[in-house]
């Protein structure tokens, strides 16, 4: 098996023309003749459309002064109020302790296995404008509302993506091992042989 980019170009463009079981005619290279026979085609290069959720969250962190059932019981307060009548956004601004506060709680468009899996199965579970009940996860109580929900091609996308999240870490990787050797360039090490 062979991806349509790992080929030569000549190569790529004929057998992309080819029904499976079908031959090309005869190519001709620097290399001599060739004849390309296509035995099967899997996957197809683009990525099949996802559904992704636009959703916004208010989030109250576990911590030494405040617990779990307190952390669960402001949640409840909070879904009380947005039942009420009042603004999700308003109240993710004034009580969520992460960094969406400032937009409302937005999280923007979440792809599938962006977030832990305890806030997607939640997540999942809503309707669009639903306000989900306190759901715990590693990093502590959520309060979620789905917004809207979109199936999008997002081959692209993801692609880019990818390739971003690749970059960086090899950057991050150069960075370490820079600091490494910056490290070991800086340390002094003296050797004392004891004498008995």
């Amino acid at each position: 098996w062979r991806p349509s980019e790992r080929l030569p170009s000549m190569f790529a463009e004929a057998s992309a023309k080819l029904n499976v079981g079908e031959v090309t005619p005869v190519l001709r290279s620097s290399n001599g003749f060739h004849l390309i026979k296509l035995l099967a085609k899997r996957g197809g290069g683009a990525l099949p459309a996802v559904q992704q959720t636009h959703a916004r969250h208010i989030l109250i962190k576990v911590n030494e002064v405040v617990s779990e059932s307190e952390a669960r019981h402001k949640l409840e307060a909070l879904a009380e109020r947005v039942r009420h009548g009042e603004s999700f956004a308003q109240l993710a601004k004034l009580f969520s302790q992460d960094g969406s506060a400032a937009k409302g709680g937005d999280l923007g468009w979440i792809y599938p296995g962006d977030t832990v899996p305890e806030f997607e199965r939640a997540m999942n579970a809503l309707a669009p404008g639903q306000v989900s009940a306190p759901i715990q996860s590693p990093f502590g109580f959520h309060l979620i509302e789905v917004i809207e929900r979109r199936l999008q091609d997002v081959s692209s996308d993801r692609r880019r993506a990818a390739a971003r999240q690749v970059l960086r870490e090899r950057k991050r990787d150069e960075a370490y091992q820079d600091w490494l050797r910056q490290a070991r360039d800086r340390a002094y090490v003296e050797l004392r042989l004891v004498e008995r």
